[in-house]
């Protein structure tokens, strides 16, 4: 069986890692496993690129560049992203994507697959798998959709574009995915139960069949070392309970949740029995030039991480994990907190409940209840028994998430699209 997985980027954010990720578990698996890229930003032995001349590498950045900028030039000035989808590249005389038996879709935005463009895949005759790493496959063009519900109808009146009403760009959108998804037969994967469920409403989707497989990631990179040991590599006491969360742009940001990440750490610093001298915050991902908070305990930067080692350190390091996304699929970073025995101290929001259990390998708080964002802090904090929560945090990833557990799952799916097709 040969399988491709096609994406926009090697590696970049979330569903560039968990495509590759789920590649390397195939392989390992027994299965001819390879993945496709629209650009790559440098040579890779990991992936192919659609992209290989200069002339397609020059088409593909004034893609990308037009797609994003344009696509802001429409929207207002909010963090929230949205896609016109007005610029792309055909596949489907590729050798490659004419060879495999399986062809897997994970992002494909930026420049690269239209909903037109989409529609030519159906000519090829084969099974076609899409994993949804965010929302916009069944909106009008948002990736993230908070509170708004428009999706459930055909659109328009979008709330993220300059010019909006009922012939907005967002339904029309909605139309041209509407054409192009009558025109081609494709089962839906959701990583999360939440992703599924907003597929199940969603005006597009709703009558597709979708199965839930969750990513998976490399067990024995993210895995636990000794908590003492960590701390010391990052120059931080042993004695030291260390919170640690990742990229925080500003405080004004939305998708992330920051505003209520500080006010959730005011709130605890000022609990009774909550020692301040003892506490450590630790934070990677930030870039040198972002608006930064101030936080009310000593604060390590650790800055960009990009050894998946080094972060598997980090991560033992630390005593909780503090994530207050407001909506995500699936996120990377809870999964690798939990993969190396660190509890995550979260919302009750995407899919986020499906990797955390509440009071039993980590804290999910109420909706954007800073509060409760801090009860999870001080229950873990005080808890008389913080090792066998660490030690539930490792066994839920291997039991649940591991490679070979999702590359079964995915197989299993592979196998029943081939036996359905035509003899």
């Amino acid at each position: 069986m040969k399988v491709l997985h096609i994406n926009t980027y090697e590696g970049n954010g979330g569903a560039g890692r968990a495509c590759l990720r789920l590649s390397d578990a195939l392989n390992t698996a027994g299965v001819q496993s390879e993945v496709m890229v629209y650009f790559q930003f440098k040579e890779s032995t990991r992936t192919k690129t659609f992209s290989q001349s200069p002339i397609q590498k020059a088409l593909a950045i004034f893609n990308i560049l037009a797609e994003r900028y344009l696509s802001k030039f429409f929207s207002k000035a909010l963090k929230t992203p949205f896609s016109l989808q007005w610029f792309g590249r055909s596949i489907v005389k590729n050798r490659v994507v004419k060879e495999a038996d399986i062809i897997h879709l994970h992002w494909i935005n930026h420049g690269f697959l239209t909903p037109k463009l989409l529609a030519q895949l159906d000519d090829l005759d084969k099974p076609i798998v899409w994993t949804f790493h965010d929302s916009n496959a069944f909106t009008g063009g948002c990736h993230v959709r908070y509170a708004c519900e428009n999706y459930h109808q055909q659109c328009g009146h979008c709330p993220l574009l300059k010019f909006s009403g009922e012939n907005d760009f967002s339904h029309k959108n909605w139309l041209r995915k509407k054409k192009a998804y009558s025109n081609l037969n494709y089962h839906i994967v959701a990583p999360s139960n939440w992703m599924a469920e907003s597929v199940k409403i969603s005006s597009l989707m709703g009558a597709r069949h979708i199965d839930v497989i969750p990513n998976t990631i490399e067990i024995t990179v993210f895995k636990p070392y000794v908590k003492t040991e960590a701390k010391k590599i990052l120059k931080i006491a042993p004695e030291k309970f260390v919170l640690m969360s990742g990229f925080m742009p500003s405080k004004n940001d939305k998708h992330k949740g920051t505003s209520y990440l500080v006010e959730a750490l005011n709130s605890f610093s000022k609990r009774p029995g909550i020692r301040k001298e003892d506490i450590e915050l630790v934070i990677f991902g930030n870039k040198e030039n972002a608006e930064m908070p101030e936080f009310p305990f000593k604060t390590t930067f650790l800055g960009t991480i990009s050894n998946d080692e080094h972060l598997a350190k980090c991560y033992s390091a630390a005593d909780a994990f503090l994530t207050p996304s407001l909506e995500d699929n699936l996120p990377n970073t809870v999964m690798e907190s939990l993969s190396c025995a660190t509890p995550v101290i979260a919302f009750k929001t995407g899919g986020i409940p499906d990797m955390v259990k509440h009071l039993e390998n980590g804290y999910l708080a109420d909706y954007q209840s800073s509060e409760d964002l801090a009860n999870g802090m001080e229950w873990l904090y005080l808890h008389q028994n913080q090792e066998e929560i660490q030690k539930e945090a490792r066994r839920t990833i291997l039991t649940q998430f591991s490679p070979a557990v999702i590359a079964e799952k995915h197989l299993l799916l592979y196998q029943s699209l081939i036996n359905l097709q035509p003899r």
